[in-house]
């Protein structure tokens, strides 16, 4: 289990570009967060009083969930998945994204109490080098806005604090409840900000179907779960490093699927990549 759950978690997060790539033609992206989000509220709310979870006892620890939430999911995701539509590269996006560890690791010390030891730092610092490397080939500006880079960065920001408040004020929540409060705040921020910005049109397609149903249950329910168990289990740090082997993974899956080439250098950029990983998990 201790192995098993962060592979799978990698290589289900790893999915959403994929997902993301697959969506993103027919519906914008607030839109097309909108009905994820939307059908996630639903299915885990069904779940929910199926199953008789327990719901938070305070307000409070409502609202602290709901935050964490928009956090991870309306933020983090509603930013990497405008600053693909506006045509920044993956790569640059995964790039951006990719230095959530060592933000993580920086602020964890000071808010959680972590204490982030040498062997990590090092292990930070390899897996950074090795995205670069992976991601070395594909890293261009060409067609993205420097909007789109901004959305990229709110991701990056938004993904450091919820993982860090999803640790500290959320970690004892029921998945079951929990999620429907985090994906159904999401939905709400979702439902108010797409008509004022998009034209909320969907283009309906076996692509798009595909799409949305992998992103719902495998993305959403599958790896976010999954995201909060280790952040339960774990120093937010440590869980943090294993976001340095999303874009090696997302490469491949790239490779199989559209037939995005794998060189040399990024092969080299994995090996290095999970290097540095299992350096900074490693108690």
């Amino acid at each position: 289990m201790k192995i098993a759950a962060p592979a799978l978690f990698v290589i289900l997060w790893s999915t959403g570009f994929i997902g993301g790539r697959f969506g993103l033609p027919y519906a914008e992206p607030l839109t097309f967060l909108l009905w994820r989000f939307g059908l996630v509220t639903l299915l885990l709310l069904a779940l929910a009083l199926a199953t008789r979870a327990p719901w938070p006892g305070t307000l409070t620890q409502a609202a602290h969930i709901a935050v964490a939430g928009v956090l991870i999911n309306a933020i983090y995701i509603g930013g990497v998945f405008s600053a693909i539509y506006r045509g920044v590269p993956t790569g640059i996006v995964s790039l951006i994204v990719g230095l959530q560890p060592l933000f993580t690791a920086v602020v964890a010390g000071r808010l959680l109490g972590e204490k982030v030891y040498g062997r990590q730092w090092i292990g930070f610092g390899l897996g950074l080098l090795g995205v670069l490397l992976v991601l070395g080939d594909k890293i261009s500006f060409a067609g993205g806005t420097w909007g789109g880079i901004a959305m990229a960065i709110l991701a990056l920001l938004g993904m450091t604090a919820g993982t860090l408040y999803q640790k500290r004020y959320c970690s004892h929540m029921d998945f079951r409840t929990g999620g429907t409060i985090q994906f159904g705040a999401s939905a709400l921020l979702m439902g108010g900000l797409a008509p004022l910005c998009e034209t909320m049109r969907v283009q309906w397609s076996a692509s798009f179907v595909f799409a949305l149903l992998w992103l719902v249950l495998v993305l959403s329910l599958g790896a976010v779960s999954l995201l909060y168990l280790l952040i339960r289990r774990g120093e937010a740090s440590r869980v943090a490093s294993l976001f340095y082997l999303v874009p090696p993974v997302t490469s491949v899956l790239a490779y199989l699927f559209f037939g995005e080439r794998l060189g040399p250098t990024a092969l080299a950029g994995m090996s290095l990549t999970v290097t540095g990983v299992a350096l900074a998990i490693r108690r």
